[in-house]
């Protein structure tokens, strides 16, 4: 068992990872400054690139500094197995989509909203467990899905004040834009979260070499994407152009996030992932209200967040088997 110490600081770096990612994200994309805005397909294909170098580095000191067992590491798990290196093709393909969404979803939609409707994954991923790994739910966790689908269902609903009605009607495009951004990136999480965790655990290879192979088929999809949906930018004013300390800090986080995440979750059981998710919608809304000054919070929009927040403990909570059960 972990210590509370390793517990804690779990959660720390949850809150911080998860909530840092979305404001700066959010706020590099609706930053006014001069010249050309950053392109978001270049941001995730240099978040692939460092997840690359992250990952190599940790197998790297896994086999203690060795460059030759390294080689060897790589040569025998990833050139010499193709078809185990392929298979994480559609995962990757599918995470380097849902990433470029992200980036929508944010130039469209405030970050509390956003935090608030992507815990849909939730539901994505409850529904892919099921049917693709065979899994069963409990009575808590249906009945948690059911909570989170009224609570997003709030959060979207349309406030009734005359201020609130004149920007929804200048924002509408937009706003509708963010929001389907953000429920086809929460169908993507879920399936390629599932689909990855199949491969997983039917295979031996080390969770950083399975990285390595998504972040390298990322990269060629990420390049590909890029050239297709701004190639005449990219050569107009390059692959860099709008990039500026704050953008550096999204790259980062994209890139590193997920490679911390999977480094800490093992200490943090189900509650605690509940408070982590819990406290970064707060401290988006909080932050998003007074910082970045792009959201109007209601009272609907607190109910559904309540309910959001309840499911998201109610999901992880594991009730206890009566004694006394008999089957039908």
């Amino acid at each position: 068992m972990a210590s509370p110490e390793l517990k804690y600081l779990s959660l720390g770096v949850l809150v911080f990872q998860t909530t840092s990612l979305v404001l700066t994200m959010r706020y590099s994309r609706t930053l006014q400054a001069e010249g050309p805005r950053y392109l978001a397909s270049s941001a995730v294909v240099l978040a692939e690139l460092m997840k690359i170098i992250a990952c190599v580095l940790l197998v790297f000191k896994e086999h203690n500094y060795s460059m030759r067992a390294l080689n060897s590491i790589l040569r025998q798990e990833i050139v010499q197995k193709p078809i185990e290196t392929l298979k994480l093709a559609i995962p990757s393909g599918i995470y380097t989509l849902q990433n470029n969404l992200l980036y929508v979803a944010l130039s469209n939609l405030d970050a509390a909203t956003y935090q608030v409707t992507y815990q849909l994954k939730i539901l994505t991923t409850a529904l892919f467990s099921v049917s693709m790994l065979g899994r069963r739910l409990g009575i808590y966790q249906w009945l948690s899905l059911l909570i989170l689908m009224a609570g997003v269902a709030f959060v979207q609903w349309p406030s009734d004040s005359a201020a609130a009605v004149k920007k929804e009607t200048e924002s509408a495009g937009s706003q509708f834009i963010g929001v389907v951004a953000v429920l086809v990136a929460c169908c993507s999480s879920g399936f390629a979260g599932v689909y990855f965790e199949k491969i997983l655990k039917e295979s031996k290879q080390s969770v950083w070499i399975r990285n390595i192979q998504l972040g390298l088929f990322g990269l060629i999809f990420g390049l590909f994407g890029m050239l297709v949906y701004d190639g005449e930018r990219v050569k107009e004013s390059g692959m860099l152009q709008g990039y500026n300390t704050v953008t550096w800090i999204v790259v980062v986080l994209q890139a590193l996030g997920g490679l911390v995440i999977a480094a800490v979750i093992k200490y943090a059981d189900n509650i605690l992932k509940g408070f982590a998710t819990s406290l970064s919608i707060i401290l988006s809304t909080i932050i998003s209200y007074f910082w970045l000054q792009d959201f109007e919070p209601t009272g609907v929009f607190f109910l559904g967040a309540l309910l959001v927040i309840g499911a998201t403990f109610l999901y992880g909570y594991e009730g206890k088997p009566s004694p006394n059960i008999s089957r039908a």
